[in-house]
């Protein structure tokens, strides 16, 4: 038999990250990969134990203890699995796992037991096993290969087979290449993966997300951005999925809680999964990145942002399947137009320019370096010239499936409308039907789940008027061919489709067009067709930037090789979601003429923040009445008379450190890592230390909420608390 696998349609980026795995260089700033601790220079910086208590191959460290927690990071904190990350990185399981009935993404959730804690769905579990080089096998398979499609297809497929023949010699652990420098450097990291993980203490809404959007990226914070999950194995300790049979994890290593916390100027560091930098990159990443993707986004992400808040006003339930979109959007359209003002402020793209016009020079001047890299920049040049030339383009493909559910679910029933006829002969049909529908209504079970019919529309009326308004190379032929008179036609037109298809509806989507082989072999509606001639053009887009993206390859390995000649050390790896480390102090700074930013706030600006009135700024009451009646157990912080609520660093962090464990001097965790300072926003393209900062929530913030306002003690006590 014959089984249909469905993956995901989303257009992959082009411009995708690059990073360095050896340098010898100590750095003003940077996330350093396991093998260059000893280059660190951490033990200068304040480091009280040794690099190997860290990490040391093949014997247990802390590293041990961390984790990675789907798109973000966590630690272990007791010996039993319990994991603590940010309430953030929770988010969706939470949600997921709430109803109007049991609403506890508002009112959080508090397990006593074992038995009460909840299956956290959708979360998984990452623990890095090992690593090694693989650099030169890679490369050493497209040696001879000049043509770009064919080279980036076999990078592509020389990772896969290492990756797989990895997982075979060990069955055990899930392997991946990451391509560090692009064209120059891969390593192979290997995984442990734990798919139980259970929800066992997250604060309520009002503490976990204090502040809302109006306080994202924002300092002063005060918000107990935390959460507690538990790791789940197979009674044998084999990794397995959610059943009530399995047992909790017991780690090589969990972190030890210091209540007493940090003191300002004091030593800190971060392990964690930082997601993606771009700072190895020419002048010309940079401008795409500030006349096309960021402003492009951070506007349609607004948009549908204003839809999905509309559409769930009055409704909780709809409000609750939304919640997840709303909050990922937010933070990503606050992200980009902090970084789109960081990138105006300092001027990046001079600055790029005039180190790109630099590097030139340097090539020009050495011959042995100008007859191989003569061409490097204007080659890059025109590279990033074509990229520009349909970016508008680029960017509506790469959103088109995202924005609106009901394309997807469209591209859904095409392809399995497609796999049914491919089969030979109407028994054959029939069982192959049979054997997928489960698999295909759990996958739209999947998109339903965060589905509105009013947002849809909208969506896609505005994603309609978008691409009926682009001209010459990103004029798309869909839209040409229907010749429509106006954009507003267009619109009506698309929602005219989606208000005539059955799939607009989930149940009658199920009931009639899945009812059985023959059925969704007779359906066919406007939106249906729509797709599938969207897909031709978006496979034919697709190939294109294949092409491109292997022509990258090349001239970033180029480029970063040479300019590593230039500079005459070798760089920082970008982040790529492996583990990294970053160190730095408690630290306050100046974002602004005449004015100075503490590295603590406290339960005292909290209260005041609440007294504004506005509905982010909503806090229990609780934490009011143990205020005032200053029961602040054993977490007060003696300088400020008051329980300390959050930090702020200069270490080097960006999306993928969220819920990483802040360390002191001893390798104790005094904080977790939840964001950053909106002008540290930039971060992922440039660090500065005068405006880099990264925010946590302190320990004692933690450990007070939990003892004194939510009454989950035996959180304190599994940490030896």
């Amino acid at each position: 038999m014959t089984t249909l696998k469905l993956k995901g349609s989303l257009l992959c980026c082009l411009l995708i990250t690059v990073s360095a795995f050896n340098f010898s260089a100590i750095p003003d700033e940077g996330m350093f990969p396991l093998s260059e601790l000893g280059r660190a220079g951490l033990k200068k910086a304040g480091l009280k134990i040794t690099e190997k208590e860290i990490y040391n191959p093949g014997q247990v460290g802390l590293v041990d203890a961390l984790v990675q927690v789907s798109g973000c990071t966590g630690s272990f904190v007791s010996p039993n699995g319990l994991i603590v990350t940010n309430h953030h990185c929770a988010f969706s399981a939470v949600q997921l796992a709430s109803s109007p009935e049991f609403n506890y993404l508002k009112n959080g959730f508090v397990a006593n037991s074992l038995e009460q804690e909840i299956e956290a769905k959708g979360l998984t579990i990452r623990i890095t096993d090992s690593y090694s080089d693989v650099s030169d096998e890679i490369l050493n398979a497209v040696s001879a290969i000049s043509d770009p499609v064919e080279r980036i297809n076999t990078i592509n497929k020389k990772r896969a087979e290492i990756a797989q023949k990895a997982e075979a010699q060990d069955p055990t652990i899930k392997a991946e290449v990451s391509e560090m420098f692009i064209g120059k450097t891969y390593v192979l990291f290997r995984y442990k993966t734990i798919e139980d993980v259970r929800l066992v203490y997250i604060p309520r809404q009002d503490i976990g997300e204090f502040g809302g959007e109006t306080d994202n990226w924002v300092w002063p914070r005060h918000t107990g951005d935390f959460s507690f999950l538990r790791a789940y194995v197979a009674a044998d300790g084999s990794s397995a999925k959610y059943s009530t049979k399995n047992v909790p994890y017991k780690p090589k290593k969990h972190l030890k809680i210091n209540p007493q916390g940090v003191n300002e100027n004091d030593f800190v560091f971060i392990l964690g999964y930082p997601g993606r930098t771009f700072r190895h990159r020419p002048a010309q990443y940079i401008e795409y990145q500030e006349k096309f993707l960021l402003p492009y986004t951070s506007n349609l992400y607004d948009f549908q942002n204003q839809q999905m808040l509309k559409a769930g006003k009055d409704n909780v339930s709809t409000e609750l399947a939304l919640a997840t979109r709303v909050k990922r959007n937010a933070n990503v359209l606050k992200n980009y137009r902090g970084k789109l003002k960081g990138l105006h402020n300092i001027d990046l793209i001079t600055q790029k320019r005039k180190e790109d016009e630099q590097l030139a020079q340097f090539i020009n001047s050495k011959p042995e370096l100008k007859s191989r890299y003569g061409s490097l920049m204007h080659d890059i040049e025109q590279h990033y010239r074509s990229v520009f030339e349909v970016a508008e383009k680029e960017l509506w493909f790469n959103n088109m499936y995202s924005s609106t559910s009901l394309l997807r679910t469209a591209n859904t029933i095409n392809n399995f409308k497609s796999a049914i006829l491919k089969q030979n002969g109407l028994k054959a049909q029939e069982e192959f039907f049979a054997l997928n529908i489960l698999e295909v209504k759990r996958h739209l079970d999947a998109i339903y789940a965060s589905y509105n019919l009013m947002v849809d529309k909208a969506v896609a009326e505005r994603m309609v008027k978008d691409a009926y308004l682009f001209e010459g190379a990103n004029k798309l032929a869909y839209i040409s061919k229907q010749g429509f008179p106006s954009a507003e036609v267009a619109a009506d037109a698309v929602t005219a489709s989606i208000d005539k298809s059955k799939l607009n509806n989930k149940e009658l989507l199920y009931s009639t067009v899945l009812k059985d082989f023959q059925s969704i072999k007779n359906y066919n509606d406007d939106l249906l067709s729509a797709q599938k001639e969207l897909d031709i053009e978006l496979t034919a887009f697709n190939d294109e930037q294949k092409r491109r993206e292997g022509v990258l390859n090349r001239l970033m390995g180029d480029y970063v090789a040479v300019k590593e000649k230039y500079q005459a050390k070798s760089f920082i790896p970008d982040a790529n979601s492996t583990l990294r480390l970053t160190f730095g102090n408690i630290k306050g700074y100046s974002p602004v003429d005449a004015t100075y930013m503490k590295p603590f706030t406290t339960i005292k600006g909290l209260i005041e923040k609440g007294n504004s009135g506005l509905e982010e700024f909503t806090y229990p009451e609780s934490i009011k009445t143990a205020w005032l009646a200053k029961n602040f157990g054993a977490y007060a912080k003696k300088e400020l008379n008051d329980v300390p609520v959050n930090i702020l660093y200069n270490m080097d962090t960006t999306g993928g450190n969220s819920g990483s464990p802040i360390m002191n001097a001893y390798g104790e965790l005094i904080g977790v890592n939840f964001d950053r300072s909106y002008d540290a926003t930039i971060n992922d393209f440039a660090w500065n230390e005068d405006y880099s900062r990264s925010i946590g929530v302190d320990i004692r913030y933690v450990l007070w909420i939990a003892d004194k306002i939510d009454n989950a003690q035996f959180i304190l006590k599994e940490m030896g608390i």
